[in-house]
This record gives C-alpha cells, structure tokens and sequence, in this order.
C-alpha cells in the first residue's frame, strides 16, 4: 500500500477504467474490423490491435519518413505484394532487407515461380530432402524453387545488370539497377507476375538497403563477377546514403520485419542522427528472454537511444506471413476511413 492508500482505499489507477472485452466476429466483417476487435482482447490479440493503432498512424502522418526492415524468407513465403504495393503507395521511403529477398524478387520478375511444397513426414526427412536434391528442388520449408530458376536469375545479372557497372558502388546504388533491370526484363518477356519490390523501389525512388548482401546468391554473383572485373560493392557507403536519409526526416517510423542485420540496420540509422525513432513496430518469431537480437523488443531499442523516450511502440510475436498481412490491411482499412 502506498503513502496515498494509507486511508485503506486501493485507488488501482492502472486498470479501473481500461476493462477487458470480449472479441466478436461476425460475417462480412473487414480487417479494419477484426483488428478492432483483437484491440478489446489480451494477450497477442491485444499486441496486434495495438500495433495496427500505431502503424496506421505512422501511415498517415506525411512529416513521417518509413523505414522498413524485412528480413526471413518473406519473397519465398508470399509477401512480396504486400512489400511492393506500401512501396508504390509511398508507406516505405527506405528498405532494408537481404540479398535472399532481392534475388527471390528478381526470380519472379523474370519469370520464375516459387510452388507450394511440403516438409516430409516425421522419421523421413532426410529421404525427403535428399529426392528433392537428386530433382534439382531447393525447399523453403513447404516452399519448393526449382534450380534452374537461379540459372535464369543468374543470366538476367549477366545480362542486363552487371554491364551497367565500373568500378566501386554502394549497394543502394546497385539495388537501383537491379530494380531497372527486373522492370525492363518483365517488360520485354512479357512475364505475368508483377515485377516486384525492387522495380517498384526504382519506379519511386526508393532506397534499398542490402548491408549483408554477400550472404546470398545475389551476393555470391556479385563476388564471382568481382573477380573478372573492377567492379566491387561498397557496403560503408550505405550507411552515408541511409544516414543521409534520416537526417532529413522530420519525424521518423521504423517497421521491423524478422530481425538480423536488417533490423539492426534500421535501427541504428538513429544512432548517427540526432533524433530517434518516434514511431516502432516490430513483427518478429523470437521471445525476448533469449538475450538475442532478434527477439529484442522495441523497448529495449528504446535504452539505446534508438527510439524516442515519447515514442509509441509496439512488437508482435507471430509468423510474419501472417501477422504483416493483417498489420498493413487493417492499417489500410484506418486510413481509408479516416479519409472518407
């Protein structure tokens, strides 16, 4: 009991006028709607509609510069839609993701595809993998790739990308031709698919970010035509360009993705500015009790100088594949009623 309770009266602030309700559903209903409903709820119902809150008001600030992190397999799991359509509708002003994503993108920009797959039964894993590597498979848990679609990604490089080179670039820079290629190359073959995140970053004049590319195949393309040629990647230099970038935000939101080097990225972009993130979300897989990373909140950012101590901030556990989707539609949802 504190010094004010000492009348014997619990005053209980911190809950007496915020009661717990009870989620309805109904047919017909919108995301808008449903996030509304998950806001009423606990425990990861209530993250969600918490998160929606802030995201949709990153949105719909225009003194708000975005900045979007998106790491794991999201191209290969099937959010590169969502990524490139908050791209085309300006709700992303810099991304920072893997060479892995670009080089999936880029797979789908010029004609490959990514197919439904399967894990194997329990006691046949191996067997499983090892069929599929005799195919020409690469599996993505219960996505397949075929081969020969890194074959046609590694000619498109060859072709349209790496002649556009001389000599020492920043990865940005070099992101921003692999965007041009994938849109002309779609183009020309005609391809069904869209042409992606990184066409649609060049369309916009989007920044992409890609601090670790040599852990992936694009990044493996780079090196080998590195060592035929003058040209190299200069990775110091994004962080020139992206600073440069949040030195001119008047206010700034990080979208956190996964985690690894593209979160850490984003978020230390606030450490060579004055000012620090005013808005967070983060949806990530990994609890915070394991110390690493990934799984740590936005909160603890906050200690770092990374986020403003006011900020508004929130971080989401769940399957990214799930929990964007609904994220980006409910705050679309916000944002289209608030207009009306």
């Amino acid at each position: 009991m504190t010094d004010d309770d000492a009348d014997g009266t619990d005053h209980r602030e911190e809950f007496h006028e915020d009661p717990l309700g009870h989620a309805d559903v109904w047919a017909g209903m919108s995301v808008g709607d449903l996030a509304d409903e998950y806001a009423k709820a606990g425990i990861g119902a209530a993250k969600m509609g918490r998160a929606v809150d802030v995201y949709a008001e990153m949105l719909a600030r225009e003194d708000v510069t975005n900045f979007f992190g998106l790491a794991g397999a999201m191209v290969p799991g099937g959010m590169r839609s969502v990524v490139t359509e908050l791209i085309r509708d300006g709700h992303i002003d810099a991304l920072v993701t893997t060479g892995a994503n670009l080089t999936h993108d880029a797979i789908e920009a010029v004609g490959g595809k990514h197919h439904h797959g399967r894990t194997a039964e329990a006691g046949h894993e191996r067997d499983h993998d090892e069929r599929l590597r005799d195919e020409g498979v690469d599996r993505i848990y219960n996505v397949y790739l075929p081969q020969e679609h890194f074959t046609l990604f590694e000619g498109h490089l060859r072709d349209r990308v790496f002649p556009e080179f001389d000599g020492v670039v920043a990865t940005s820079e070099f992101t921003g031709v692999l965007g041009r290629a994938n849109l002309e190359a779609n183009e020309a073959n005609g391809v069904d698919e869209d042409a992606g995140i990184a066409a649609a970053a060049y369309e916009n004049d989007v920044p992409v970010f890609v601090p670790a590319i040599q852990d992936s195949v694009l990044g493996i393309q780079a090196w080998m035509h590195s060592q035929v040629s003058s040209f190299t990647l200069d990775a110091l230099a994004d962080l020139t360009n992206i600073t440069d970038v949040a030195f001119d935000a008047e206010k700034a939101g990080a979208t956190v993705v996964g985690g690894g080097v593209p979160k850490n990225f984003v978020l230390q972009t606030m450490l060579t500015v004055p000012e620090a993130y005013d808005y967070g979300v983060q949806l990530t897989t990994d609890p915070a009790s394991t110390g690493g990373l990934s799984g740590a909140t936005l909160d603890e950012a906050r200690s770092w100088g990374k986020l403003e101590k006011s900020a508004k901030n929130v971080t989401v556990l769940g399957d990214a594949t799930i929990t964007l989707p609904l994220l980006v539609a409910a705050a679309r949802d916000r944002i289209d009623d608030s207009s009306d």
